[in-house]
């Protein structure tokens, strides 16, 4: 094989190592600064997301480790900063919850696992070349879902920064009883959590390149050494584990793995969703491409590789990527820079991170939390439909009230069904001339548009299909009989028809006699070579005059005005 296949190889599979091959001496500055600066920020980060996946703290940075240099390998996004994040980390206690106590061998175990079959899905997916799938969630269920995620985390944090025994699973029930057992508060656990999330708010808006979690946790942290507040009762992270993750194969049953295998799926929609999203936001930002179905393969191996090293499932993080951009990453070398920082910190500061308060890491999830609420997205949802609002809020509720995993479902099935109900019910248009105005217009949005005396030129918005042939059929014949002339020619527009299948293709045989017996006559304009030839293996052009089908509406009304001499 010779050298310019190897490196077209490697450029096909692994599209990240090239572009750190011909690295720009020009990048080095910025992607250095951002790797030091992004990991600042995740090192509190994702020890509060390891503990909200129900692993040890710790166990959030290890799991950053593998998928970071995976990531640069594999992903197709320069900018993207991969790891642990809130929704797949909620999202996996959620899954595991229910098979084994928290931060325990077992769970630790089940976690790993859950990460390789997420792995192992999103692989599949990349071999089908499903990257599609992630367009399946439109924005406001997205809007809907992340919200619903966000409250979910602000819920389970609620016991751990006023250290309360919370029984309830679900947000409400845990809402409730946070505010009815609120005087049970320990004190010091509770004003060291508003303190942090006071600094919080307050400083990350006004400084958004400082590192302000760390800062918030590294303040927190000496309050607890002086003040010795560990001894009067606020927990902290305590001892941790000397060196790094080790490769392990998971020891479960195959139970375990088949009970896993449908929460690694629905994990496996909203990681890569978020995953391939952000990509995308960011590729548009600075005019660069990403490839959607190598976003597949990439959160895939970095997943499987996490579950190899003792990790859990994994995803992109926005907030990192944010963080990123604005410091001048341009490559994924600002990655390898965050985890080299790392490694530092868990070889060598140990004690510091044993001191970090665990009302200071549920703090920084809630502040987080509240990120993932975009108030304004369901304003201008509001404003601009109330259909797509409702789409959100009901995501939310569903979230809410259900499991989270099922809550995945949900938010699915609704994008399918607004999406079906776009093409079962889509927007038509009567077609007529507007004084002053050249070409022909939908009568209904101009004021003095009139149709043509004996003519009906009807447009439907959607492709035609067994789902709304009987509504296009329907519509069309309303049509007829709205017009005060009598009709004596019903012309279809078909611009907006690029597809048709066999069901829709009968509707239109139905059509065309029924118009027959009535003495009308059906005519087609504008129809595509693509609908053409469907149309012709369907021997529906046997049916309907040569003459009867335009390539233009001109064409089609002048036929009609000289229909008597012809």
């Amino acid at each position: 094989m010779t050298k310019a296949k190897i490196r077209n190889l490697f450029s096909i599979s692994m599209p990240g190592l090239p572009k750190l091959i011909s690295y720009r001496r020009q990048w080095l500055r910025g992607d250095v600064l951002a790797g030091l600066t992004v990991a600042a920020y995740l090192i509190p980060q994702c020890m509060a997301y390891g503990e909200l996946a129900g692993v040890e703290p710790v166990a959030g940075l290890w799991a950053i480790l593998p998928p970071m240099i995976i990531y640069a390998l594999f992903g197709s996004s320069p900018q993207l900063s991969i790891g642990p994040e809130s929704s797949t980390a909620v999202m996996t206690a959620v899954a595991i919850a229910p098979l084994a106590a928290a931060r325990t061998e077992t769970y630790i175990s089940l976690a790993a696992l859950l990460a390789i079959i997420m792995g192992l899905v999103c692989i599949i997916a990349y071999i089908a070349r499903l990257g599609f799938l992630a367009d399946l969630l439109s924005k406001p269920v997205l809007i809907g879902y992340m919200a619903g995620i966000a409250l979910i985390m602000i819920g389970g944090q609620l016991g751990k920064i006023g250290k309360i025994e919370i029984d309830a699973n679900t947000f409400f029930g845990q809402v409730s009883e946070f505010i009815s057992k609120l005087q049970q508060a320990h004190s010091p656990t509770l004003i060291l959590s508003i303190f942090v999330l006071i600094f919080l708010f307050a400083l990350q808006r006004r400084f958004p390149n400082l590192p302000i979690p760390l800062i918030a946790v590294l303040l927190s942290t000496a309050a607890v050494a002086i003040l010795n507040l560990d001894g009067r009762g606020v927990a902290v992270v305590g001892a941790i584990p000397a060196g790094l993750p080790q490769f392990a194969i998971p020891q479960v049953s195959i139970q375990d793995f088949s009970t896993l295998v449908a929460s690694a799926v629905g994990i496996s929609i909203v990681g890569y969703s978020d995953n391939v999203l952000t990509a995308r936001a960011f590729a548009n930002r600075n005019n660069y491409k990403i490839d959607a179905n190598q976003e597949l393969l990439a959160l895939g191996v970095a997943n499987f590789g996490n579950g190899l090293m003792q990790g859990f499932p994994i995803s992109s993080s926005g907030s990192r990527t944010v963080i990123g951009d604005s410091l001048g990453s341009k490559s994924q070398l600002f990655s390898l820079v965050a985890m080299v920082a790392v490694i530092i910190v868990l070889l060598f500061l140990r004690p510091v991170l044993a001191l970090f308060p665990k009302a200071a890491l549920g703090a920084i999830v809630i502040y987080a939390a509240t990120k993932l609420i975009e108030v304004p997205e369901f304003i201008r949802l509001y404003r601009f439909r109330r259909s797509e609002f409702i789409l959100a809020i009901s995501t939310t509720i569903a979230v809410l009230v259900t499991d989270i995993l099922v809550g995945v479902g949900i938010a699915v099935s609704l994008s399918v069904v607004e999406l079906f109900s776009r093409v079962a019910r889509p927007h038509d248009a009567v077609l007529g001339k507007v004084p002053g105005l050249a070409g022909l217009h939908d009568i209904e949005d101009w004021e003095g548009a009139k149709t043509i005396p004996g003519l009906v030129i009807y447009r439907y918005d959607a492709p035609l299909c067994f789902a709304n042939a009987e509504n296009f059929r329907q519509r069309s014949l309303d049509a007829i009989e709205a017009e005060v002339t009598p009709v004596e020619w019903l012309v279809l527009n078909m611009e907006a028809n690029v597809e048709i299948d066999i069901t829709a293709i009968d509707m239109l045989v139905e059509l065309r006699d029924e118009l027959a017996a009535k003495n009308i006559t059906f005519a087609m304009a504008r129809v595509k070579q693509d609908l053409y030839l469907e149309l012709e293996r369907a021997e529906f052009l046997q049916q309907i005059q040569a003459e009867h089908i335009y390539p233009t509406l001109p064409t089609a009304i002048a036929a009609f005005e000289t229909r008597h001499q012809q």
